[in-house]
């Protein structure tokens, strides 16, 4: 049973009990439960529509629930909003700027607004935009735009911050930048809720993950556990391109799956041991071709996510 928000400690940052949000007959959130302990970060992944925003729109104050139950850091986000603004960091999609301010214009005006807030020329050079202070935000790139919403986010010195999709658009310097700052925020003892579309994000950053489709919990739980649940293991290899799935499925015991997700790269599924990898070599051996590159892992995050989710695409 999970406890209600009102029955939530100083250790939890935000409670979430039987969220529901309903657009006509749609319900975009239907029933969701969250806790996110302080000093933590948590992740919600899902497909697009799944309900992710919603959630986080609503736990911000920015919407209001048609049922459910929210509370972030021990405050109602409807009814004591001018409370709870001054505590929390809001990095919305698209940024929240208005196109022609200058980067370190808008930084400025919400540092002025805040009773603590970070040096902000500190804070613009942490982030990589010290030489962008100037520049109006419609002239950013993506990924300066998306680091100048998070230093908005995140200068006022908040207790909790939200993060919508924070390194989209972002090169892999720039994502990691962001990564380290956000385990700063953690060590620092800021609780961090972040949606995300990237599997590797969320098992670089997160302490739990929540998957979300179709407006409800699917799964949850920290990263490692959610790779291991199935206890399924992961043969992967690269080899000659159009090999024989079933030939291979045949050389195998009973019950182990095989598949080339790319051309020439290819996987088995199932208990690994020294009689499956010798089978799986020898029966390349056999084809005339090597084995390169093999190695046994556990499934990954994406794998669990497409399981649950499916892997058909979506609109």
């Amino acid at each position: 049973m999970r406890p209600s928000p009102a029955a939530a400690s100083l250790d939890t940052a935000l409670t979430v009990h039987g969220l529901v949000k309903r657009y006509g007959g749609v319900a975009a959130v239907d029933g969701i439960d969250l806790v996110l302990p302080a000093a933590s970060v948590l992740t919600l992944l899902g497909p697009n529509g799944a309900g992710k925003t919603t959630t986080v729109e609503i736990c911000e104050g920015f919407r209001r629930p048609d049922a459910g139950e929210v509370r972030v850091l021990g405050l109602d986000p409807v009814t004591q909003g001018e409370r709870l603004r001054a505590r929390i960091g809001v990095m919305p999609q698209g940024g929240g700027a208005y196109p022609s301010v200058r980067a370190g214009e808008m930084l400025r005006v919400i540092a002025a607004c805040s009773a603590r807030p970070l040096p902000v020329e500190w804070l613009l050079d942490v982030l990589g935009l010290t030489s962008s202070a100037r520049t109006p935000f419609k002239r950013l790139s993506g990924g300066q735009q998306q680091r100048l919403a998070l230093a908005c986010a995140v200068v006022g010195r908040p207790e909790l911050v939200f993060l919508d999709e924070p390194t989209a658009g972002m090169d892999p310097q720039s994502r990691h930048l962001v990564w380290e700052l956000i385990g700063a925020l953690r060590r620092d003892g800021v609780s961090v809720l972040i949606t995300t579309h990237l599997m590797d994000e969320a098992e670089a950053l997160a302490d739990q993950v929540v998957i979300i489709d179709n407006g409800k919990v699917v799964a949850q739980g920290t990263p490692s556990s959610l790779t291991a649940r199935s206890g399924e293991q992961q043969l992967r290899f690269r080899a000659r391109p159009g090999m024989d799935l079933d030939a291979l499925a045949g050389a195998l015991p009973s019950g182990y799956r095989t598949e080339e997700p790319i051309a020439g790269s290819y996987l088995v599924c199932g208990q690994m041991n020294p009689t499956v990898l010798s089978a799986v070599t020898t029966w390349c051996a056999d084809q005339g071709v090597l084995a390169d590159e093999v190695r046994v892992a556990r499934r990954s995050l994406e794998d669990v996510f497409l399981d649950l989710t499916g892997r058909e695409l979506r609109s």
